[in-house]
């Protein structure tokens, strides 16, 4: 940057402040060069003009000054001052003898029309100025129609339309680049922030689902040791090697998902890989360990647990544990204690099909709706699974059994397709499940 820019800078903003003093200078300014030129004769001497041979009269001192005095407004009333200046100069040309430079104020009133008018209406202007005083010049002149004095009046208006038009449009041309700028800065920061939300809404998922899946299963351990810790205390210390082994894999997980929020480049961050459906025999033993016994089915795939490593895309592997962590921590919630649950997953054409049921039996009290007295409400897990299912293109469905218990099923697609909200949907338990 120059040193004259940070002063050029300062001047421009002063001038745009002050629109009325600006013209001030600039009717000042004109009207100095129009005396000057009203005493001039340009082609008596040989080397250019000469003064003191050439005197307006009274009449043409004052119709200068009311064309210079027109243009100190000439940015609040255009139009108006285009056709001031013009009555003034076909006034001169008409009763001059000979005629001053009055026509110089309509140049300037001129281009201040086609500079802040639209282009047909610098057209119009244009034309109608430069053919009614080139005409009554031509027909007033005491020379030849075809003199220079009457062509410079042609010249000088169209030059002053042009002029003014080429500004118009170049302003036009940057305001329009910068409101795409504007609307791209917005896009991008509007495009930011949404990342940001969906980011931390994924965090938030993976939370509720660890801290719900472990936190479920600590309690129940939890109550069965403290059952039987006087009269069966080998049974006790099984249940709280449990609740030991689940706080610790709590901890291994809240770990994991609490450090994607560090920097990246941090040497501390975990590079764990996300759980998937390859780790999904360890979670069905959890459950089976805090005594829901879990049957497990699988078809239409191949390798361990029916998914070798590599299998699914990474996002709907992850999905697909989630699913059945959170669906089982419902059945060990809201099932009851005596309650049984299947989980299968099945690979049907594009698309990977995961379905947890539950009897939804509750023998201390007799009941097959799937319904303990109890049943917390306001959770989020239902939102979660939507959520996730709804990020992959896929389906969710969950509700009562026929019969009684419950059934989630979601269908996940394993090849790539358009996310659309309303492909994806969930109905939430009557049952008031999370």
């Amino acid at each position: 940057m120059t040193p004259l820019a940070p002063a050029f800078a300062r001047t421009r903003f002063w001038s745009r402040s002050h629109p009325l003093a600006v013209d001030g200078c600039l009717a000042t300014a004109t009207l100095v060069v129009m005396v000057i030129g009203a005493f001039a004769e340009p082609h008596r001497g040989p080397h250019g003009p000469t003064f003191d041979t050439r005197t307006p009269d009274v009449a043409g001192i004052v119709l200068i000054v009311l064309g210079a005095l027109a243009l100190a407004f000439r940015r609040r009333a255009p139009l108006a001052v285009l056709v001031g200046t013009g009555g003034i100069t076909l006034l001169d040309l008409l009763t001059g003898s000979p005629p001053t430079t009055t026509s110089f104020s309509v140049v300037i009133a001129l281009y201040t029309v086609a500079a802040h008018t639209d282009r047909p209406t610098t057209w119009r202007v244009g034309l109608a100025t430069m053919t009614v005083l080139t005409a009554v010049a031509m027909w007033t002149s005491p020379g030849p129609w075809y003199a220079q004095e009457n062509l410079v009046i042609f010249a000088w208006t169209g030059m002053a339309g042009a002029a003014g038009d080429a500004v118009r449009s170049r302003r036009a041309f940057i305001d329009a680049i910068r409101e795409r700028a504007e609307r791209a800065e917005r896009t991008r920061e509007e495009e930011a922030r949404r990342r940001v939300a969906e980011e931390r809404m994924r965090i938030a998922r993976d939370l509720h689902d660890v801290v719900a899946h472990h936190i479920a299963l600590v309690n129940v351990q939890a109550g069965v040791a403290s059952h039987v810790m006087d009269k069966r205390p080998d049974q006790a210390k099984e249940a709280l090697a449990h609740v030991r082994e689940a706080s610790r894999s709590a901890l291994d997980e809240l770990r994991v998902t609490v450090g994607l929020l560090r920097q990246s480049g941090d040497s501390d961050a975990p590079t764990e890989p996300a759980p998937g459906l390859a780790q999904l025999d360890a979670l069905l033993d959890t459950f089976r360990n805090a005594g829901l016994p879990v049957a497990y089915v699988t078809t239409g795939l191949t390798g361990p647990l029916g998914l070798p490593a590599g299998r699914l895309p990474a996002a709907v592997d992850l999905a697909a544990y989630r699913i059945v962590q959170e669906a089982l921590t419902n059945v060990r919630k809201h099932a009851g204690p005596s309650a049984k649950a299947e989980v299968s997953v099945v690979r049907v054409g594009p698309a990977v099909e995961i379905t947890v049921l539950d009897d939804g039996s509750n023998g201390s009290l007799g009941e097959t709706a799937g319904m303990t007295p109890h049943i917390a409400s306001g959770g989020h897990g239902l939102v979660g699974m939507r959520e996730r299912v709804t990020a992959l293109g896929g389906t969710l469905s969950a509700g009562p059994r026929y019969g009684g218990g419950f059934r989630t099923q979601a269908i996940l697609p394993v090849e790539p397709a358009a996310h659309t909200e309303d492909r994806a949907g969930c109905r939430t338990g009557e049952d008031g499940r999370e």
